[in-house]
């Protein structure tokens, strides 16, 4: 028989009675399928009964394959009376009782095939139900409007399927749990009472007709709880009454709720629409440790409501809330979910199975863990099937007595009980370990007693109580718990005195703690991340405080990898705008993200996993990728309201730092804008601008979306006082209107400024078109070498004035330092007319072209690098004036690290003398092109 050719596995018959009766009914079937029905009714007096009912039909349905003889009972019940559906639903579902319980023994399915088979039946029934329910209200002419072509849209009407209907995961005995609710935008105000009685009467009468036992059985009892306050709200709302309260209300079980629903029947394109518009509500967007206590809460008051506490008993042990049980599993998955699901929607999976597949591949369950639970999650559930096969009763409880266990045993193909009994109880036992660490992580060992903190850090610790983040009853109860662990890691760190002040800071601007301290809790490294933080940056962790949500980046899974390049950046940032639903959460979105990834620099710099070289090309790199995703969104935005730019469009140039590849942490970006019309006279949108108020505008718009202070805050300032003419010239220039300033007005100091420009982000085409033009430029602009040499004296000059250094360990002003190499190496391009962009390669350039020596690059480039180091290390540490002093322990060690010096000292000596050095050099330079061009 084709149905049992897969068949591998077989029931033994309990009760031999039973199973001589089952195999009576069906004397003419080959031997394998009498053993299978022997087996099962000898197991069942349930499927027994189903065989006596179902005992002309079920011979033709062993002829087939599983899966067809399924889809024929569903052809059965689309081809039934639309208008009394309940007969043939109730026939089916014998059928398909019967049906699947044979496969799932037999082993012809595996779970997730029984589970969805069950499902499937059961979204089927909802559809049909529903359908006969609103025939109903139409033909009365109370859904207003509404005719029988509205039936297969449900009128406006949709069911969302819960819990295990929702998942596809639906056990043999179960419930379905179903949330109705209908479109209101589809009735005029008028209408609207009127039809939300009609939905309220046939969502009553759907449920009626599969819950209620007649002599040909039932098809689903139906729970309709799972509604927003099914206390008070009828058992069918409007979908804005819904989303209404899951913004204001909603609580984290309801959340997990929706991670598997899913519009089975009705109005299906309106479900969808629905539950997309709650991802906010369900999926944040940060991720969200502190459901890891609401899921513990739940789990303890179920517990508490079941009496499920102690060591695991099996006689009576709920296979599904109990210890170890299924409920365990599901919690531990969804838990994750809710926590990084906002941030991965890879992770929004309804299944159990593929979800802790998708957690495990992406980093959030190791694998080996990920292996058990599942395997673990398949034996749960084919222990409650047949449990629940047994008489048909919704139950998960194990057997209270030797002869129901041995039942089961025989259920499951075992001869041996107390081998089974010892494979539950080991199951179950691991299930409970694997997870309850994860929801009630245990107190810090070792952790200080009160009278081993001084008194001095006591009473800041004191403090604490105090501030924003613990004004809440549940930040104060995860922090209790989580105190002591913080309290001993601050001890541990050089100076723990300075530790715990600098940790104070971090907390004292934190506006709210749960999310965080629950973060902390469930990653317990984060502490000694955020210690080593505080202990050498502080004002970093001051900026921590305010924005704790970049260390969501740590705990992603990737977060100490190497760098992935300005290519991958653009495309991972362009990704991810492109699944946001508008311009603003877009430009929120890149501050998001922009955040993170300036953070991790920042991390790793103070780790010592790159040095200064490397942050400043990554900060760069982050920068260009930013501007790169950013601008189609911006341009697109600006072309809803005034129509495409005019021509070839635009390009940004990064000028200053940008442009020579290397920023530090808290740069701003030198950006000019410049486009090529084409002649095009303006823009041809809904309201069209002239060319040149098109591109500035343009331009304003993008300064706009990067500096603007958001509610995820700013991604930079922009500072376009390079462009032609400074700030009296327009924000954005005509390519050759750029082209004939540059040729015939520009200053000295613009063709430095040139030297750096570098195109990054725009239309291709015309960016190579600018990098030509530069290049073209440049050798043509630094002919007149007297000019040059004379402005740029006159430049060091004005810029001592103005700029004067702060301080010995200013690495920025003053003769000889960072600002004054950048100008030498502009200078020496713009002599030797070469398009190099870095303080290096122009250096290079200027000793090829004979415009300095090799020593004398050397002697530049030697001090240009530890000005480098100490400028991009000392603004990681502080926005002031950089004095090692007030530094900190852990901020000199730092700073002396990347100097490769043994203290302040011998830094302030080595600064001196390389700027000495370096100064020197330059004013040699000057003097040998001076004295070259004098007549």
């Amino acid at each position: 028989m084709e149905f049992l050719r897969p068949m591998s596995r077989c029931p033994l018959p309990f009760d031999p009675d039973r199973a001589a009766e089952g195999r009576a009914l069906f004397a003419g079937l080959p031997a394998g399928a009498l053993e299978l029905i022997g087996g099962t009714a000898g197991c069942s007096p349930y499927l027994l009964g189903l065989m006596q009912k179902e005992a002309a039909w079920l011979p033709s349905a062993l002829e087939r394959p599983a899966q067809e003889a399924f889809e024929a009972i569903l052809t059965d019940v689309r081809a039934a009376p639309e208008a009394d559906p309940g007969p043939a639903l109730r026939q089916a579902k014998r059928r398909a009782a019967l049906l699947t319980a044979l496969a799932d023994l037999s082993g012809v399915w595996p779970l997730l095939e029984v589970t969805g088979a069950l499902t499937r039946f059961a979204d089927l029934a909802v559809e049909r139900a529903m359908r006969a329910a609103l025939a109903k209200e139409i033909r009365r002419g109370k859904l207003p409007g509404a005719t029988e072509a509205d039936l297969d849209s449900g009128a406006g009407m949709v069911a969302l399927a819960m819990g295990k209907m929702g998942a596809g995961e639906l056990n043999y005995s179960s419930d379905i749990d179903l949330i109705c609710l209908f479109d209101e935008t589809r009735y005029g105000e008028a209408d609207y009472q009127e039809a939300r009685a009609a939905f309220i009467r046939a969502t009553r009468a759907m449920a009626k007709l599969l819950s209620d036992i007649t002599a040909d059985g039932y098809v689903f009892r139906t729970d309709l709880r799972l509604r927003p306050d099914p206390s008070v709200t009828p058992v069918c709302l409007s979908m804005e009454a819904a989303e209404r309260y899951y913004e204001s209300l909603g609580r984290t079980w309801e959340r997990a709720a929706h991670i598997k629903a899913r519009p089975c029947a009705g109005d299906l394109e309106a479900g969808a629409r629905y539950l997309k518009a709650l991802t906010p509500f369900v999926w944040r967007k940060h991720l969200d440790f502190a459901a890891i206590e609401d899921a513990h809460d739940m789990r303890l008051r179920i517990r508490d409501h079941k009496g499920f506490h102690g060591p695991i008993v099996l006689e009576g042990h709920n296979m599904k809330l109990g210890r170890g049980g299924i409920r365990e599993i599901e919690f531990f998955t969804q838990t994750r979910q809710i926590i990084a699901g906002g941030r991965d929607p890879g992770l929004r999976q309804r299944e159990t199975l593929p979800a802790l597949a998708a957690l495990a591949e992406k980093g959030w369950v190791p694998e080996d863990v990920r292996a058990k639970l599942s395997d673990h999650y398949i034996f749960h559930r084919e222990v409650e099937h047949r449990l629940q096969m047994v008489n048909d009763a919704q139950t998960h409880d194990l057997p209270k007595s030797p002869e129901g266990f041995a039942r089961l045993a025989a259920f499951m193909g075992r001869t041996d009980v107390a081998a089974l009994r010892g494979e539950i109880t080991e199951r179950l036992e691991e299930v409970h370990a694997l997870t309850e660490g994860f929801f009630a992580p245990g107190a810090a060992e070792g952790a200080p007693t009160e009278a081993e903190i001084d008194a001095h850090a006591e009473a800041i610790a004191e403090r604490w109580w105090t501030y924003p983040a613990l004004r809440t009853e549940r930040a104060q109860r995860i922090f209790r718990r989580l105190r002591p662990e913080i309290l001993q890691r601050l001890g541990r760190a050089a100076k723990p005195d300075q530790a715990i002040i600098h940790f104070d800071g971090f907390l004292k601007g934190l506006p709210a703690g749960v999310q965080l301290f629950s973060m902390f809790e469930a990653n317990p490294h984060l502490i000694d991340l955020m210690v080593g933080i505080a202990t050498s940056a502080p004002e970093l962790a001051e900026h921590l405080g305010r924005n704790s949500q970049v260390l969501d980046a740590v705990i992603a899974g990737d977060f100490f990898e190497d760098w992935p390049g300005c290519a991958a950046l653009g495309e991972d940032l362009s990704a991810r705008l492109a699944a946001l639903p508008d311009y603003e959460a877009r430009l929120d979105g890149a501050r998001r993200w922009q955040r993170e990834w300036h953070f991790r620099i920042g991390v790793h710099h103070l780790r010592g996993l790159i040095d200064a070289e490397e942050a400043g090309a990554q900060y760069a790199e982050l920068a260009e990728a930013v501007l790169r995703a950013l601008a189609p969104h911006v341009a697109a935005e600006f072309a809803r309201k005034h129509g495409a730019m005019p021509g070839r469009g635009a390009v940004i140039v990064g000028m200053g730092s940008l442009g020579a590849g290397r920023l530090h942490a808290r740069s701003d970006l030198d950006l000019i804008v410049i486009y090529d019309a084409q002649g095009a006279e303006g823009s041809e949108g809904r309201r069209p601008l002239a060319t040149r108020p098109y591109f500035a505008r343009l331009t304003q718009a993008f300064v706009t979306a990067l500096s603007a202070q958001m509610a995820e805050g700013r991604l930079y300032e922009v500072d376009m006082r390079l462009r032609p003419s400074g700030r009296q010239g327009p924000v954005a220039t005509a390519l050759q209107s750029f082209r004939n300033y540059q040729e015939k007005e520009a200053w000295v100091w613009e063709h430095l400024a040139l030297t750096r420009a570098r195109p990054v982000a725009g239309e291709a085409a015309l960016a190579e078109d600018i990098a030509a033009l530069r290049r073209d430029l440049l050798p043509r602009a630094g002919r007149d070498r007297a000019r040059v040499v004379r402005e740029v004296q006159e430049m060091r000059v004005r810029l001592a004035e103005a700029k004067p250094a702060q301080g010995a360990f200013d690495a920025k002003s003053g003769p000889g330092r960072l600002q004054d190499i950048e100008l030498t190496a502009q200078t020496c391009a713009l002599l030797a007319g070469s398009a190099a962009h870095g303080v290096g390669a122009q250096l290079e350039a200027g000793v090829a072209a004979g415009v300095l020596s090799a020593a004398q690059a050397g002697d530049l480039l030697a001090a240009y690098r530890l000005m480098w180091r100490l400028r991009v290390a000392g603004k990681l540490l502080t926005d002031g004036a950089l004095a090692p002093e007030r530094l900190g322990e852990g901020g000199l060690a730092f700073l002396l690290r990347e100097t490769g010096q043994e203290s302040a000292e011998a830094l302030q000596d080595s600064l001196t003398a390389h700027s000495a050095r370096a100064n020197a050099v330059t004013e040699a330079i000057l003097r040998s092109e001076s004295d070259a061009s004098a007549p």
